[in-house]
Order: C-alpha cells, then sequence, then structure tokens
C-alpha cells in the first residue's frame, strides 16, 4: 500500500514503509537528552544526525517536556525555545518538521515558522489548543 504525507510545502511518499520519528527537544529538563540541544547549532547538527544517520522520516520538536514531574513552562517561553530552532532546521534538513505542543499559538507559529505537522500527545483535549468547534492554526 503506498503511503503519502502530505504537508503545506511538499507531499512525501512512502512506499510500504513505517515512518520514523527523530525526536529533538529543546527543553533543560527533558528525560531523554537533558538539554543537549538547546543551542541552535547543537540542535541544527542533531536535526542532520536524526535523518542521515538515524533514518528519521520526520522531525519531531519539543520545547516543553512532558516527563512525570515537570515543570511547566508559558506559552512564550515555549514559542523561545522552539521558533528558532524551527526556521534553522527547516533550512538544514529535507523531511518534514513537526511540532509537539499542546498549545494552539505555538501550533499556529511553528506552522508559520516551517513546521508542517502538529504532534499533540493530549490530542486537542487540554489547554488552549482545545479545538472544539474549529480552531485557526
Amino acid at each position: 500500500m503506498e503511503k503519502w504525507l502530505c504537508t503545506k510545502l511538499k507531499n512525501y511518499y512512502y512506499p510500504n514503509k513505517t515512518l520514523v520519528m527523530g525526536i529533538l527537544n529543546v527543553t533543560p529538563d527533558s528525560f531523554s537528552d537533558g538539554g543537549k540541544y538547546n543551542e541552535i547549532d547543537h540542535a541544527i547538527r542533531q536535526a542532520k544526525k536524526l535523518e542521515t544517520d538515524g533514518g528519521a522520516d520526520i522531525i519531531d520538536i519539543g520545547g516543553e517536556s512532558t516527563r512525570p514531574g515537570h515543570t511547566p513552562v508559558t506559552e512564550q517561553e515555549e514559542l523561545e525555545r522552539v521558533i528558532p530552532v524551527i526556521e534553522a532546521i527547516v533550512k538544514e534538513v529535507t523531511v518534514p518538521i513537526s511540532i509537539d505542543t499542546f498549545k494552539s499559538k505555538v501550533a499556529r507559529l511553528s506552522l508559520e515558522a516551517g513546521a508542517s505537522i502538529i504532534n499533540d500527545i493530549w490530542g486537542s483535549q487540554k489547554g488552549a489548543s482545545n479545538c472544539k468547534g474549529g480552531c485557526r492554526v
């Protein structure tokens, strides 16, 4: 069965393949990488590595930890973490960029910055991204 991922910028074709999402957290308290990629140049290097060495079909950027006991961040703080990284990485990789957020403003501005996918672990059921009745992203 053929698989297509259609984004605002490009259509990606994945014949008979499960897609691999490479995770790139830009948070100081991430349980998986502990803030290694908070600097833009480190984030770019890791995104390229995820694409070329890791075989990632999508790069997922997260600006707020979801580990148990994490300290929530403000919308502004999350924006300051993810937008510069998205703007830089989208110029360096050929795979789509995903934003991991449940905040609608972060999602919208991330799409404007170059992300193509919204990855909301709450399924639009929590916080400001609750889109019942429709929302503009």
